[in-house]
């Protein structure tokens, strides 16, 4: 490992192991260290079975009724991707597609009064959805046309609406709609965490609608998407993109030291030995004096025999329950996989709650999704703490990357990992940058 190099990279998680391969497309060399002996980090995903039962404690290990444990892998911190969305389009541009197999998620739902209902994303299903009454049916529909038709380059499909005063509680009460259809419309399709976003201009609120129903219209059953064979694919997938342009990967080396002169880095110290770099990044777990605490999340892993009820009986789904809904100030996420997409034994299914902690008992917050789960084989509960930098890198030139957030999706991780790009490079991502080059790469793993 001792040598010289541009960048080092500190963890393989998601984020880390894009930012390796984006790095190492552009002609970057870089070299990639993790105390871990696998790939992803916090984000990893666990097989076999035994293993999960291990790292949370449960001595007596997983009964013979869930099958061969190698049949199992665990997200540890679940998400879906979004058809149209940014990581996607990463994984499309580098050509990261080719290591990888996923399946369309079966169906995306919402809670609105202690029932699960289907997410109505275009015209016909909203005039047919029970979620809404005739009345908003109809209001919901004007709306959903407005969106589909906004054009930001055209103020010809504005309907009057001012993009630099207008804001998304403004285009809400302009359609008439009511608190039950903003409910889910700023939640389910706009997939805010929070209401905060009504208050603020609604370009970026209407696009993100456009993007769910841009993701919806690919495959038609839902917007989301999933790997075969769990998350863990995806760092492994940047992680062989980064090798083939010369990168160099090594698993269970322990960091002794990042090594600073005038308060930039200069290198890092493994086991004695030192590489020295230009540019460090890293997770929060390697810089703990670096970053400072911004609240909590949990999450819980169930382990089912049947699917969640009242979904149609489906493989896969997403469920939000939106914070008014349960008295909250953020969404509870559920999401739930199975056999079919080679993540559980056979008639097994792993379903998995996550929220923002808001109080001193997180174990009760979560309990609305878990009533929808029941009954539970095995649950298992983490409540992890999340970081961001104490500053922006660009004086020290260690970039360090957020935690992971509880929203089932990819578009906050993507959003962090442009902000580290441009840091690191003083330039806006590009996705034509990411485009492999050809005839000119060389690499290797170690391990």
């Amino acid at each position: 490992m001792e040598g010289v190099y541009d960048v080092i990279v500190l963890g393989t998680g998601l984020k880390e192991c894009i930012l390796s391969g984006i790095m190492s497309v552009n002609g970057k060399k870089v070299l990639h260290l993790d105390r871990n002996p696998y790939y992803g980090g916090e984000s990893a995903s666990i097989t076999p079975l035994e293993d999960l039962y291990k790292r949370f404690e449960l001595r007596e290990g997983p009964p013979e009724s869930l099958g061969r444990g190698r049949d199992w892998n665990v997200d540890l911190i679940p998400k879906f991707l979004l058809a149209s969305g940014q990581l996607v389009n990463m994984l499309m541009y580098t050509e990261v597609t080719n290591y990888l197999e996923f399946k369309v998620v079966e169906g995306s739902f919402v809670y609105k009064r202690g029932k699960i209902y289907k997410v109505p994303s275009t015209e016909a299903e909203a005039l047919t959805s029970s979620l809404m009454s005739m009345s908003d049916k109809n209001k919901f529909r004007k709306f959903l046309s407005f969106v589909t038709f906004f054009n930001e380059d055209d103020p010809g499909t504005f309907e009057g609406i001012d993009l630099e005063t207008t804001t998304m509680r403004d285009v809400y009460k302009k359609f008439d709609l009511g608190e039950d259809v903003i409910d889910f419309v700023g939640h389910a399709l706009a997939l805010h965490q929070t209401d905060e976003y009504l208050d603020q201009l609604c370009l970026g609120t209407i696009n993100r609608i456009k993007l769910y129903s841009r993701s919806l219209g690919q495959y038609g059953q839902s917007p989301y998407l999933y790997p075969l064979y769990g998350l863990g694919e995806l760092p492994q997938g940047f992680a062989r993109l980064s090798a083939l342009y010369g990168g160099i990967y090594m698993l269970g080396k322990h960091v002794d030291e990042i090594i600073m002169e005038n308060g930039k880095v200069v290198g890092v110290q493994s086991e004695g030995k030192v590489a020295h770099c230009k540019q460090l990044i890293c997770d929060p777990s390697y810089i703990p004096d670096r970053v400072r605490k911004t609240g909590q999340v949990i999450r819980v892993i169930c382990i089912l025999s049947h699917s969640i009820k009242n979904t149609g009986n489906v493989s896969s789904c997403q469920i939000i329950i939106p914070q008014n809904q349960v008295s909250r100030k953020s969404d509870i996420y559920l999401c739930m996989i199975s056999n079919a997409q080679k993540v559980a034994a056979e008639g097994k299914y792993i379903a998995m709650a996550s929220t923002t902690v808001e109080t001193a008992e997180p174990e009760k917050e979560i309990e609305p999704a878990l009533r929808l789960l029941e009954p539970i084989d095995q649950k298992f509960v983490a409540i992890s703490d999340l970081y961001e930098p104490t500053d922006d890198g660009l004086e020290s030139q260690v970039f360090c990357s957020r935690s992971y957030d509880a929203t089932t999706d990819f578009e906050t991780t993507c959003d962090d990992i442009r902000d580290i790009y441009k840091r690191m490079t003083g330039t806006d991502f590009n996705f034509e940058n990411l485009k492999p080059r050809k005839n000119d790469a060389s690499g290797k793993d170690e391990q």
